[in-house]
């Protein structure tokens, strides 16, 4: 992590211009009343990324939502941008307790992990629930994040967690939110077969064995030193914040189980996001409201609601 951009410093020849504005090293200000101040500026931040299956390391910087992130990814590495399936943080590994989400720890090192071979499985839904519990990158690509043991997909030995899932019966749905991946699942009639055409992360050979390796790549198990993260938004700049409490973490965990319980998916930044209108919701019903207003694609019940709510706002263990 560098920062730069310190007050009193010219922007280097043939660098980024501030509001707009190149200076000459040297120049003098013109004479006249003083300019407004400058609304506050953001640190210039770069990370350290490399891809997951082995590469040399980049330094990437300047992105304030996920899709530029992947395109700056996508630029040092002279890839396409929808080549990359997701990124994990400080490891190498298909980790999904180390998915990048909407926040980065200032010392946190990316692996981008990208496309490998695509596969094509025949599924038969003897039950109402496959197992599975799907997330995305934000940037178009659904994939698995977790697999229910005992499960109809856990006993198919080819389908994988961090398989993205590229189309069901050959109906595409790549750039599709994973909570309508998860809605066409539910809804697909059972008894009936459909095929899934999965795409898996590109493996490194020293994958193969990393069970028993001791290694670890550049980064690996690095753990940020102090709480500020990057947080990227859907819409707007990213803003550097501190980092939610020991309370919310466990709040916004307990609501990311109730989203995989209830919908099958998990979604660590839809989870914060929740706990925050919790947070500000007298009840229930205000809480439906909010969540509708902001939230209304996916229609969550209203027993789905009141478990959000008391998740939150209700310490746990106690009664109702």
């Amino acid at each position: 992590m560098q920062r730069a951009g310190r007050h009193g410093r010219q922007p280097p020849e043939g660098g980024p211009m501030e509001n707009g504005v190149g200076k000459e090293p040297g120049t003098p200000e013109p004479p006249g009343p003083a300019a407004p101040r400058a609304p506050h500026t953001r640190p210039r931040l770069v990370f350290h990324t490399q891809l997951a299956h082995g590469s040399p390391t980049g330094h990437i910087e300047g992105f304030t939502n996920v899709k530029e992130l992947y395109a700056k990814i996508a630029e040092v590495f002279d890839i396409s941008p929808t080549e990359i399936l997701f990124c994990t943080l400080n490891t190498h590994k298909v980790d999904m307790q180390k998915l990048l989400g909407g926040q980065i720890g200032l010392e946190d090192f990316i692996f981008a992990h990208v496309r490998g071979e695509t596969k094509e499985v025949e599924v038969t839904k003897t039950e109402d629930a496959l197992g599975l519990t799907i997330t995305d990158n934000g940037a178009g690509y659904a994939f698995i994040k977790r697999i229910k043991e005992g499960s109809i997909i856990n006993r198919l030995q080819t389908v994988c967690v961090g398989d993205s899932i590229e189309a069901i019966n050959d109906h595409t749905i790549v750039g599709c939110r994973h909570y309508e991946v998860a809605r066409m699942l539910r809804e697909l009639p059972r008894a009936q077969p459909f095929t899934l055409r999965l795409v898996q992360p590109k493996k490194a050979f020293d994958m193969i064995g990393q069970r028993t390796r001791t290694g670890k790549s550049p980064g690996e198990g690095r753990v940020a030193s102090g709480k500020e993260t990057l947080r990227l938004r859907t819409q707007g700049p990213a803003v550097l914040e501190e980092g939610p409490s020991p309370s919310e973490e466990e709040a916004a965990r307990r609501v990311d189980d109730l989203l995989e319980s209830y919908m099958g998916i998990r979604d660590s930044e839809l989870a914060s996001t929740m706990v925050e209108a919790a947070k500000g919701s007298p009840g229930v019903a205000q809480l439906a409201q909010g969540l509708d207003s902001v939230l209304g694609e996916f229609a969550f019940p209203q027993e789905f609601v009141a478990e959000v709510w008391a998740a939150v706002c209700r310490p746990k263990g106690a009664k109702e």
